[in-house]
């Protein structure tokens, strides 16, 4: 392993010695190094027997003496200050070629390294952090890079300027995904995801979510317009690139596994989407049935997933089968996800993995490592264990040596595979010596060399003896045998061309279901056009280049190799009659068909049935319309391992195999339908037959001395194609041209004069409408007059209603009046006999007064007559008590007990008859009060009457019996009952005098509102 430090240098080589003999795509020739040893044993000197040189070849055991290592080399970056320190790469990214790439490192340099040229330059110093990259943009000397400061900035590595600057995310831009057409590009945050158009570096969309659900990646599917985003609530959602029409989105993970994920990869076909996290599971979803068909668990020592990404490999049609799994112990375990297998690993525990990156061609691994240095990886060492070849089918066998020996000594080896060296004794040396061919030989066997260490005669012998290529390896060597250069960079240019105008409405003339299926093959026709003029004005190079586009519309630049090479070899002299089918190939598809089978060529001449029915549309399809996928690819695999001519001769084995059927047609349709259409014939006979025309032909018809041998493609740019009728083309050209401007002029005409009809047709709507509007206003305006005198006669009769009712209301009103005044009347007599019955109750009220003041005072008069009489017997009784005092104590006490019952007794009547007589009187004021509040207006003259009565059998509280007998004590409590009596009942009267003025007060209220109601 090679190591580089970059130091301070700005530029310089990456390795001093190249580290393996890679050729420019990446892969060792083994069959190269195999012959280049076979070269070498011409001089035994320097292979062995003669061991002058360091460098020592064996035939057995390993290929060659200096080992091919895995890492390639290992670049790091050193600062040669005062205090040195290591640079840390944080990020790498490769471009679309996969031979270069850039990395970042943590103080903002990045570097570009030329893994071809093997040279590496200090492009940008951009002061901080670069926090992601991406470096595969239209044009193909720009990159984007993510900083710190979250912006992104685009550089150019030519020039070294600042391109663009755009600002917009709040955080740190962890991803870039770039569109395949490397238009539009999707920066990726923790917050949002934002859509930029990278030819005005603008903005174009923002995808904004909720703060609980943040972003995990969005990304482009590769080859397609369908964006994919992933949240951390394991939602995936795919949106289309140029509406942002949410297109479907994936169920959610089944419990039993679920995991949130954090890492995603996709196949190159977009077909895959691999996808882990924190466990050591992972889950593979199938994007076109949206659902988790595969989940594949890694090892224990794997706990967390950090990093997945798909190995693509050139011959799988972009559903790669191998996926990279970087865990958390710092180590890359690759595994095929059909087998579940572990393939190979790299990186170790003491040296880990952070990040790594797969170039697109799948031949190198750039990985940062945990102490911060770059490795670059071979993955043709990686997988040199698991591609082995076959073993080769050439045995070589040993010579004896010329000296004799006995059976004991000598000692013969029959190896398969490579050529070894015969093992010596120890008593003799042996000579041995490779069995060597003639010159023609030699220069047959390099002929037949291949690239990639193959042999075609090897391969066809391998071929007659299945029948056909593996499946696995066929795409592989049918790159060998046509020798595809793979110029990326010419092909890239006919792209940018665009679509040719005469593709541009491919879809109506061909109208395909699959939407990608068409827009490749516009693509790949588009190229073929603006590579040779010839094929924009060929009308069957659809049905030419349809069944290649189908089988490798995953890759365009084999695609389109592959159809111009098939052009160039097995379509030679096909447009020098252009533009009528190519007569001298169909004359040779007579004359062999004459040769070999005169009787069916006869049946086709007695029933005007002309090679260009039997034999063209076979060709022009290239035999798509009549055989099936599998059928196709064997048929193909024996033409491109044969010379040209075996294209012509298929044609006429299949019409040979196909007499029985033919001979039985008689009319021109039945011909015509049997070559569009597929027919119940076994392809393994028709093969068979080919190879017994290909010698069984006289040479003077035999079309393989009027084609060329096979001629490969140029490497770096395609070679000019101009085997056709120029003047007839560049005439056409013209002639179309001319056509196309008189079909725009006769457009734009058309387009007037349907603007002027357009114009005279709004113009009469507008005048039929305006006219129909004025018919309707006409009847709108008959129909309101028609309402209004149907208002109006409504309006006299409703007049003359309100007439009677009028009148009838004034005589009622007149009535009412009459009974109103009647009311009124006798409401004013009512008053005043009311007003009489108050002046009657006041009058009787106030004798009723005055009465009650002379009983009180009378009551009163008794009452101080009492006293004085009471105070006068105390006096006495006083005087009686101070002469007595000589009597008998016995006899006093007898008296005065006896003076005590009585008084006590008297007391008793006195107050008894007291309260009765109060009560009686209280009750009769009331009464009298409830009945004059009841009945206001009557004469209380009658009451009056019976109070006077009434009062006058009150009993008087002066009729004491035996008053002068009482004690005098007894008179004093008397007294002061009486005082208190007397105050008692003054209250009394007092209450129920204020209770009759507010009685009367109330009466006489009553009484004045219908007198005020009446005015």
């Amino acid at each position: 392993m090679q190591s580089t430090d970059l130091g301070n240098k700005e530029s310089g080589k990456i390795w001093h010695r190249k580290p393996s003999p890679a050729t420019r795509d990446g892969r060792t020739s083994i069959h190269q190094l195999f012959v280049e040893r076979l070269l070498c044993a011409k001089d035994a000197s320097k292979c062995w027997g003669r061991r002058r040189n360091k460098t020592h070849f064996r035939f057995s055991g390993v290929l060659w003496s200096l080992h091919i290592g895995v890492i390639i080399v290992n670049i790091i970056h050193n600062t040669s200050d005062y205090h040195p320190k290591v640079l840390r790469f944080l990020n790498v990214a490769f471009d679309g070629t996969g031979d270069c790439l850039i990395a970042g490192d943590h103080q903002g340099n990045i570097y570009v390294f030329d893994l071809y040229g093997n040279r590496f330059n200090l492009v940008q110093r951009t002061a901080q952090a670069c926090t992601a990259l991406a470096f595969n943009l239209r044009r193909k000397s720009e990159f984007l890079v993510a900083l710190a400061d979250y912006s992104i900035k685009c550089f150019d590595t030519v020039t070294k300027e600042l391109v663009s600057w755009m600002r917009g995310h709040e955080s740190s831009v962890f991803s870039i995904s770039v569109h395949a057409s490397g238009k539009y590009a999707i920066t990726t945050s923790s917050d949002t995801a934002q859509l930029w158009d990278l030819d005005t570096f603008q903005r174009k969309r923002k995808l904004n979510i909720r703060q609980s659900v943040g972003i995990q990646k969005v990304f482009f599917l590769p080859l397609s317009n369908t964006i994919l985003s992933c949240f951390k609530d394991n939602s995936i959602f795919a949106w289309e690139c140029d509406t942002l029409f949410c297109k479907y989105q994936l169920p959610a993970p089944p419990e039993s596994s679920s995991i949130l994920y954090k890492v995603f990869a996709v196949t190159r076909d977009g077909r895959i989407l691999a996808a882990g996290g924190k466990s050591n599971h992972l889950h593979l979803w199938c994007l076109e049935a949206r659902q988790l068909f595969r989940i594949i668990q890694m090892s224990t020592k794997v706990r967390a997933i950090r990093h997945l990404e798909f190995l693509p490999d050139s011959f799988d049609a972009g559903s790669n089968q191998v996926l990279g799994v970087l865990s958390q112990d710092g180590i890359m375990r690759f595994i095929n996800i059909q087998t579940c297998k572990l393939l190979f690993e790299i990186g170790s525990l003491d040296e880990g993995i952070s990040s790594s990156v797969i170039s697109p061609h799948g031949r190198y691994i750039a990985s940062i490592m945990e102490n911060g240095s770059l490795n670059i990886y071979s993955v043709q060492a990686l997988t040199q264990e698991i591609n082995k070849p076959p073993l080769p089918l050439v045995k070589v066998i040993e010579d004896l040596p010329k000296n004799k020996l006995s059976s004991s000594d000598l000692k013969m080896k029959v190896t398969s595979g490579r050529v070894q060296q015969p093992a010596k004794s120890r008593g003799n040396k042996i000579q041995t010596r490779i069995l060597k061919q003639d010159l023609t030989g030699d220069f047959e066997s390099k002929k037949n060399e291949l690239p990639d260490g193959l042999n075609k005669k090897r391969l066809q012998i391998l071929l007659k003896g299945y029948g056909e290529y593996p499946t696995k390896y066929r795409m592989f060597i049918w790159r060998s045998l046509l020798q595809l250069p793979e110029n990326h960079t010419a092909f890239s240019s006919l792209i940018d061309k665009g679509t040719h105008v005469t593709f541009l409405n491919l879809q109506k003339k061909y109208p395909i279901k699959s939407r990608k299926l068409l827009r490749v093959l516009q693509r790949t026709l588009s190229a073929l056009a603006h590579w040779s003029v010839i094929f924009s004005d060929t009308p069957y190079l659809p049905l030419l280049a349809f069944p290649f586009v189908k089988l490798f519309q995953n890759n365009q630049l084999i695609c389109f190799e592959v159809i111009a090479t098939l052009i160039i070899n097995w379509c030679q002299h096909w447009f020098e009659y252009f533009p009528n089918p190519p007569i001298n190939i169909l004359s040779m598809i007579e004359n062999v068909l004459a040769f070999h089978d005169k009787e069916l060529l006869q049946h086709f001449i007695d029933h005007d049935i002309t090679s260009q029915l039997y034999a063209w549309p076979l060709l022009e399809t290239v035999f798509s319309e009549v055989l099936t996928r599998e059928e196709w690819l064997k048929l193909f695999d024996n033409i491109f391992s044969n010379h040209p001519s075996f294209l012509l001769m298929t044609v006429v084995a299949y019409n040979m195999c196909s007499r029985v059927p033919l001979l039985n047609c008689n009319l021109k349709d039945d011909f015509e339908f049997f070559f569009h259409h597929r027919n119940n014939l076994d392809i393994n006979v028709v093969i068979r037959q080919v190879y017994h025309l290909m010698e069984t032909t006289p040479t003077d018809i035999h079309p393989n001395s009027m084609l060329h041998v096979f001629v490969a493609l140029t490497k770096g740019q395609y070679p000019v194609f101009n085997q056709y009728p120029k003047f007839i083309v560049d005439y056409q050209t013209q002639e179309r041209e001319r056509i196309r401007n008189d079909e725009l002029d006769y457009l734009r005409e058309r387009q007037t004069v349907e603007d002027m009809q357009a114009e005279v047709d709004q113009q009469r709507v507008e005048d039929e409408a305006w006219y129909q509007k004025q018919e309707l206003l006409r009847k709108a305006e008959e129909t309101r007059r028609e309402m209004l005198l149907q208002e109006e006669e409504k309006i006299i009769q409703q007049r003359q209603r309100l007439a009677a009712v009028k009148r009838e209301l004034k005589v009622k009103e007149m009535h009412l009046q009459d009974a109103a005044r009647r009311r009124f009347l006798k409401l004013q007599q009512d008053q005043q006999e009311m007003e009489l019955r108050r002046l009657d109750d006041e009058i009787g009220r106030k004798n009723l007064t005055e009465n009650q003041a002379a009983v009180a005072k009378e009551m009163r008069a008794d009452a101080d007559a009492y006293r004085r009489k009471v105070d006068l017997e105390e006096h006495m009784f006083h005087k009686l008590i101070e002469a007595g005092e000589t009597q008998s104590q016995k006899t006093q006490k007898w008296k005065e007990a006896e003076g005590k019952e009585f008084c006590l007794r008297s007391a008793k009547k006195a107050s008894a008859l007291s309260d009765a007589s109060r009560k009686w009187f209280l009750k009769q004021e009331i009464n009298a009060a409830v009945e004059h509040a009841e009945n206001p207006c009557h004469k209380e003259e009658p009451r009056f009457q019976n109070e006077q009565e009434d009062s006058s059998c009150l009993p008087r509280t002066s009729h004491l019996n035996d008053s002068s007998e009482m004690h005098p004590s007894t008179q004093i409590s008397l007294n002061r009952r009486a005082v208190e009596w007397d105050t008692t009942e003054q209250n009394l009267i007092q209450k129920v005098r204020n209770l009759r003025q507010r009685l009367t007060a109330q009466a006489r209220h009553r009484c004045q509102t219908p007198h005020l109601l009446a005015a």
